[in-house]
């Protein structure tokens, strides 16, 4: 059993993520998702909400928990981290907003901080 953690607070980072773990995963298996949305309060307040959704919507039939967290990402993520012990990470490599390029410093952050895989999904 594998446990995934996907940190979003965007609908463009979870899409990806719902992405990647359907050509991974086998609804059979008995892998968990766990799907963690931050509201960023430098964000817009319902774009973690419409995460949730997206993930709920997209991963369906792999039956995702889902938590919404109010705070700074990086210390929502590494306390989500701390709670669910997830084999693999998924992020975001940025926001996931159209004017946002490369590594943003949430994801550089993780990647130092972070003891196991992490995955940094590609936006469209």
């Amino acid at each position: 059993m594998t446990t995934f953690l996907l940190a979003t607070n965007s609908v463009h980072v979870t899409a990806a993520a719902a992405d990647y773990l359907q050509k991974r995963l086998d609804p059979a298996d008995d892998d968990d998702i766990v799907v963690v949305a931050v509201r960023d309060p430098d964000a817009p307040s319902r774009d973690a909400g419409d995460a949730v959704n997206v993930a709920r919507s997209r991963l369906a039939s792999f039956m995702p928990a889902t938590e919404t967290k109010d705070g700074e990402p990086v210390t929502e993520i590494l306390a989500a981290i701390d709670e669910h012990d997830p084999d693999e990470l998924l992020i975001g490599p940025h926001r996931g907003t159209d004017d946002s390029e490369g590594v943003g410093s949430t994801a550089q952050e993780i990647l130092a901080r972070v003891d196991r895989p992490v995955i940094v999904l590609p936006l469209p």
